[in-house]
């Protein structure tokens, strides 16, 4: 019976944490991709993206008005070729302190903390992670990463954990 309410409580607190958001930012490397970088003799040339996860952007635009935004330390031209892809206009290239990214991107949309959700893997995505509004990680992320944010997908980062995360949300915004 406790377990049973456990799992309750939780679900209605990410569903009042869902009900805010107004805006998903993610990380790329580890929840866009899969880590892996293909390198030739001319330096790096290919990321691996899902295209479910590049649908889960077009379903939080079109179901429920939830835009997306990538965050990243990169400087990486094919980050920046998917996101166009996508027509996702907030694309942070070379950011190296997330956080301190956010207060811009608040003043940006006019937004509150409890408006963002994140999803990030790494110790780069920390600080960010606990001061969003409602956060995920990828089922691959870093353990400490994962014990601090709201949910844990159970797919791996480059193989849907975004979508995942896109789909909660949408079905945690759409229940009445």
């Amino acid at each position: 019976m406790k377990a049973s309410n456990s799992i309750q409580n939780n679900k209605l607190k990410l569903q009042k944490k869902a009900k805010k958001i107004k805006l998903l930012l993610t990380d790329n490397d580890g929840v866009l991709t899969d880590t892996g970088v293909y390198y030739s003799s001319r330096g790096e040339e290919f990321k691996r993206f899902s295209i479910r996860d590049g649908m889960g952007v077009e379903r939080l635009r079109e179901l429920i008005s939830v835009e997306t935004g990538i965050i990243t330390g990169e400087l990486s031209g094919s980050v920046k070729k998917r996101a166009e892809k996508l027509k996702i206009k907030d694309l942070y290239l070379g950011t190296k302190s997330k956080e301190l990214l956010l207060k811009d991107i608040l003043k940006k949309h006019k937004l509150k903390s409890e408006n963002i959700a994140f999803i990030g893997d790494d110790v780069n995505d920390f600080k960010l992670l606990k001061l969003v509004g409602l956060s995920a990680s990828p089922g691959d992320a870093l353990p400490d990463i994962k014990k601090i944010v709201d949910y844990v997908c159970e797919n791996n980062g480059g193989h849907g954990a975004f979508r995942e995360f896109a789909e909660l949300i949408i079905r945690l915004k759409m229940v009445k």
